[in-house]
């Protein structure tokens, strides 16, 4: 029985260890001011702050990924859900995207806001400072209403 504990123990840490080397890219790719959204829209340092604090790790090329980042498999699951982000909605290439796809990110971002979708709950469990207050909530949702009326005039 202390043998088989020990087997299991042992190829346990093994597989865990050898997991490790197993690479996961975390290198962002350059922002350009020219297609950065905070930058395009001149955005007010309010809003800007908590797009950074909020949407910018997962939504953005200017992740900042935590320690735990780079323990495999915890790695993986992270930088699998920061390309689906930037898959959704990627701030940094902004001014790459075409006006209906622009308006498309605008709503379903304040939907998603709305319906308390976004951020995730799990990247709030380890990033608090991410959480949106009701008034948090207003602030996002009436500056992408009011970028989106702009883009209609």
């Amino acid at each position: 029985m202390k043998k088989t504990i020990f087997n299991i123990m042992y190829w346990s840490l093994t597989g865990f260890a050898l997991i490790q080397f197993i690479p996961v890219d975390r290198t962002n790719k350059p922002v350009k001011k020219s297609e950065n959204f905070v930058d395009i829209y001149r955005t007010p340092s309010d809003v800007r702050a908590l797009l950074k604090t909020a949407c910018y790790d997962c939504h953005s090329n200017e992740t900042e990924y935590p320690g735990y980042a780079y323990v495999a498999p915890v790695s993986w699951s992270i930088k699998d859900h920061v390309n689906s982000g930037r898959e959704h909605l990627n701030f940094s290439e902004w001014g790459t995207f075409n006006a209906d796809l622009k308006k498309y990110m605008l709503e379903n971002s304040i939907a998603d806001i709305q319906q308390n979708r976004m951020p995730l709950a799990g990247y709030i469990a380890q990033h608090p400072g991410a959480r949106l207050s009701a008034a948090d909530q207003k602030l996002l949702i009436d500056y992408f209403s009011e970028i989106m009326k702009k883009q209609q005039n």
